[in-house]
């Protein structure tokens, strides 16, 4: 028996693994005397374990996707209270077609574990010469690349795969990722914020909207503009990207442009660094921002380097008492 994914855009080139790709539910099954080169689903073990990372909440799979993984023929192994911080129960993973099983039981026993945070070193060791889909950060993390080439291990980094409109695109992790961290952005920074976003009219008098500052307009900085928006305040952004000034406006959101001529769009769609004349004007752009609106959001991030200082001790000296801040770049 051999298993073809349906869809002639697959047929193009090499295939990414089907099970981890949501949208690729038609497998359909056919006769053939040729046998399939590799080794088969049923012979194969995914093993999930709790994340170490202090106060992590996230899971890396999630009874629903269990099930996709068990219908073609997989087994998997979830560790013990692995997604209880995320809301599902072992038993809701059992349901599904999981195993519950010990931590170290669930990395002798798995030919491909499934992580969202980097790997501890003694998590590295465990997983011997096995294969390792994960969030990695290879820029970042040299050692434990080096690391896992030492021991033979098959590592797919989700950190790295192209956004682009592509097959690669139901794989980016992290723009689902980041649209959940400029949503949240918001509503921790509403927590903290002393009044309402929206402004109100009452029989007390006005009560005018809050002024919510974004920079930084990519997946989290749109995630952040829409549910600022959505909450009913007056949304500015700014980024270091011309191109984007659409995709804010578009949103109802005011694009703030810097004095000074130089695009920032670097390659895959992020932000490349700027000259020093450039920071020069738009710092002064910034700190009379600053002076004006109640919260700002920073979510601008160069790969494998440090997030940019957009917003300095300085201008947060000049904010408004009571005034928020939430930083995504740390």
């Amino acid at each position: 028996m051999l298993l073809r994914v349906s869809g002639a855009a697959l047929r193009r080139g090499p295939r990414l693994p089907t099970f981890l790709n949501p949208r690729l539910s038609s497998l359909r099954v056919f006769s053939s005397e040729e046998k399939p080169k590799g080794t088969p689903y049923s012979a194969l073990t995914v093993g999930v374990p709790k994340e170490s990372f202090p106060l992590e909440k996230r899971v890396a799979a999630t009874p629903e996707s269990v099930e996709r993984l068990v219908k073609p023929g997989f087994s998997v192994l979830i560790e013990e209270g692995a997604g209880e911080e995320s809301f599902f129960s072992n038993s809701a993973y059992e349901a599904a077609g999981a195993k519950i099983v010990k931590g170290d039981q669930l990395w002798k026993e798995s030919d491909i574990v499934l992580k969202l945070r980097p790997p501890t070193e003694a998590e590295v060791t465990s997983l011997g010469d096995r294969t390792l889909i994960s969030f990695l950060w290879p820029k970042q993390n040299e050692g434990l690349v080096k690391q896992l080439q030492e021991q033979k291990a098959t590592a797919f980094a989700m950190d790295c795969i192209p956004r682009t409109l592509s097959r690669g695109q139901t794989y980016d992790a992290l723009s689902s990722q980041a649209n959940i961290s400029g949503y949240r952005a918001v509503v921790e920074a509403s927590n903290q914020f002393g009044r309402f976003f929206a402004g109100q009219m009452t029989a007390a008098g006005k009560v005018p909207p809050a002024k919510v500052l974004v920079i930084g307009t990519g997946v989290a900085g749109l995630a952040a503009i829409q549910t600022a928006k959505n909450m009913g305040a007056v949304v500015r952004a700014f980024d270091v990207r011309p191109v984007t000034k659409e995709q804010v406006e578009a949103m109802g959101a005011q694009f703030l442009g810097v004095d000074f001529q130089e695009d920032g769009s670097g390659a895959g769609g992020y932000a490349k660094e700027m000259s020093k004349e450039w920071h020069a004007a738009a710092r002064a752009m910034l700190t009379k921002q600053c002076e004006d609106v109640d919260i700002i959001i920073t979510t601008a991030l160069i790969p494998g380097r440090p997030a940019p200082t957009m917003v300095t001790k300085e201008m947060v000296a000049k904010m408004k008492s009571g005034s928020v801040t939430v930083d995504l770049g740390e």
